[in-house]
C-alpha cells in the first residue's frame, strides 16, 4: 500500500511474485500471444479471401476484434505488474478497464446471439438466407451490438464512479470489475445492483443466452429430419463445440454478475473471470472458424503464398 497514491487501487492479481508462479505467468503470456495472433490472423483471412466475404464471417471478424480488445484490456496489466513487482492501478485506469469490459461484455453477448441467428437461418431457412441475413442486416446487427454495449457501459460506469470508497482500496482480483469494486464502496449499492446490474444482466446475458439455446434446439431438430448421417454427425459436432464455448462464456458471466453481493468471494470471482477474459477469447477462433473447411482452405492458400511472396 505504500506504493500507491491516494486514488490508486491495489490489485492482488492472479498469482504472487514467487518462483512457483513463473509457470503460471509463462502460461498466461503464451495464451495471450496465441489469442491475439489467432484473432488477428482470422481478421486478415476474412479481409483478404473473397470466399470468406459472407455475413457469417463478417460477424466472426467483429467477434475476433472484440476478443482482442477484451484480453488486451486485462492481461497486459497482469503481465506488467508481475514483471515490475507492482500491483497498483490508477483511478482512471481502473475506470477505463470497467468501461471497456462492460462495453465488450454487452457487445459480445449480443453478437453471439446474432451469430446464432445467422446459423439458424442458414440451416433452417436456407432459401430465405439472402433476405433474412443480407449484408445490410449484418451491418445493423454488428453496429447495434457495438453501440448498445457502449451505451450500457457508459451508464453503469458513470453511475458507479460517484460512489464513495472506503479507506481500503485493495481488490483481490487481477483487473477492475464491478463485483470487486462493489466490495469497496461505503454506501448501500442495492439500488445500483437492482436497477443497473440486474436489468443489464437480463438484457445482455439471459435474453441472448436463451435465444442461442432456442436457435440450436431448432437447428438440431432440422438436422435430425435429414437422412444424411454424415450431415447429422457434422452438425452435432459443430453444435456441441459451439455450446461448450457459449455455456462457458455466459455461464461464468451469469454466475458472477447475477449473484447477490453477499455471496461473492474473491477466489470464485477470479476463477470465473478467467473463463470469459482469457479462455473464451482464445477458443473462439478455433471453435467458430479454424474448424470450418472454408477458413482452413483460406489458411492453406495464405501459407502457400507466403514463401512465393518472399521470393
Amino acid at each position: 500500500e505504500n506504493q500507491t497514491s491516494g486514488s490508486d487501487f491495489i490489485l492482488l492479481g492472479l498469482f504472487s511474485s514467487s518462483h512457483t508462479s513463473l509457470v503460471f505467468f509463462s502460461s498466461l503470456f503464451i495464451i495471450f500471444i496465441l489469442t491475439v495472433t489467432e484473432n488477428v490472423l482470422l481478421i486478415l483471412l476474412i479481409h483478404r479471401d473473397s470466399g470468406l466475404h459472407s455475413s457469417m464471417y463478417y460477424l466472426l471478424s467483429h467477434l475476433s476484434l472484440m476478443d482482442i480488445l477484451y484480453i488486451s484490456n486485462n492481461v497486459p496489466k497482469v503481465i506488467t505488474n508481475f514483471l515490475y513487482g507492482t500491483r497498483t492501478i490508477s483511478f482512471a485506469g481502473c475506470g477505463f478497464q470497467v468501461f471497456l469490459s462492460l462495453a465488450l461484455l454487452g457487445g459480445e453477448c449480443l453478437l453471439l446471439a446474432a451469430m446464432s441467428y445467422d446459423h439458424y437461418v442458414a440451416i433452417c431457412h436456407p432459401l430465405c438466407y439472402a433476405v433474412l441475413v443480407s449484408d445490410s442486416i449484418s451491418v445493423l446487427l454488428v453496429a447495434g451490438a457495438w453501440l448498445v454495449g457502449k451505451q450500457n457501459s457508459i451508464v453503469l460506469t458513470a453511475y458507479e464512479i460517484y460512489f464513495p470508497f472506503c479507506e481500503s482500496r485493495v481488490m483481490d482480483h487481477y483487473f477492475c470489475e464491478i463485483p470487486a469494486l462493489l466490495m469497496l464502496f461505503c454506501v448501500d449499492t442495492s439500488h445500483y445492483q437492482q436497477g443497473g446490474i440486474d436489468v443489464s444482466s437480463i438484457i445482455f446475458l439471459l435474453t441472448p443466452f436463451s435465444m442461442i439455446l432456442v436457435s440450436y434446439v431448432k437447428i438440431l431438430h432440422t438436422v435430425l429430419q435429414t437422412k444424411s448421417s454424415e450431415a447429422q454427425r457434422k452438425s452435432f459436432s459443430t453444435c456441441f463445440f459451439h455450446m461448450v464455448v457459449v455455456v462457458m462464456y455466459y455461464g461464468a458471466f451469469i454466475f458472477t454478475y447475477m449473484r447477490p453481493k453477499s455471496y461473492h468471494t474473491p477466489g470464485q470471482d477470479k476463477f470465473l473471470a478467467i473463463f470469459y477474459t482469457i479462455l473464451t477469447p482464445n477458443l473462439n477462433p478455433v471453435i467458430y472458424s479454424f474448424r470450418n473447411e472454408d477458413a482452413l482452405k483460406a489458411m492453406k492458400i495464405l501459407l502457400t503464398c507466403l514463401p512465393l511472396a518472399k521470393k
